[in-house]
């Protein structure tokens, strides 16, 4: 999904976030629903999910996993974020034998996700790839602001909300931890890697 594709930052940091989403096709494959969400829901956070969500009822870092789970309906999108291609290997392998039927969606590194796909026996469908920002960059918040606005493909985490926590962690008033939580309970989707976002924020606060 493209809003998951416009993640910035070096490849030292990129190679620890990696998005999964689940995808009905209307119709087609989206009967039972909750029933599916909720498989895999099991398996995400057996694995370790760093964060995830459904948009219906929000991410893992501001409602706890057993009410989005009891939450789910056949409108909700589920979605998450692993920190470990290891994580993402032994995902795509429970989700081959679970055989949902949905389409799987996983955003990250390309080089390591198609590593993840051969390591697992799949073959991916297409591979959509982010051709960069075009148009008045100059207009656009410093790099430093751009790998963790990022994060929320819908933007729900602000350039001015970023700079905000991060002289909140510069000053001592939140840990780097505590600010890329505060930061990932702004994307209801649930792919915001807070992990990533507390490395980020102590860098811009020269921790």
């Amino acid at each position: 999904m493209t809003h998951s594709l416009h993640r910035r930052g070096s490849l030292g940091s990129l190679e620890h976030d990696f998005v999964w989403q689940p995808y009905p096709a209307q119709n087609i494959n989206d009967k039972n629903l909750p029933e599916k969400f909720g498989a895999i829901i099991d398996i995400v956070e057996d694995l370790g999910s760093i964060n995830w969500g459904d948009i219906k009822t929000g991410p893992k870092v501001a409602v706890d996993a057993a009410t989005i789970k009891d939450k789910l309906t056949q409108r909700s999108r589920v979605r998450g974020v692993f920190t470990e291609k290891a994580q993402v290997v032994e995902f795509l392998s429970r989700m081959k034998k679970l055989d949902t039927g949905l389409s799987l969606v996983v955003s990250g590194i390309t080089a390591d996700v198609l590593e993840a796909c051969r390591e697992t026996g799949l073959k991916p469908h297409s591979i959509n790839l982010s051709l960069g920002i075009w148009g008045k960059k100059e207009l656009l918040p410093p790099e430093e602001v751009l790998e963790v606005t990022t994060m929320c493909g819908h933007h729900m985490a602000s350039a001015n909300i970023v700079k905000l926590v991060a002289e909140r962690v510069k000053k001592g008033a939140a840990t780097p931890e505590e600010g890329g939580r505060s930061l990932a309970r702004l994307c209801p989707c649930g792919i915001f890697n807070p992990e990533r976002a507390s490395m980020l924020l102590r860098k811009m606060a020269g921790k």
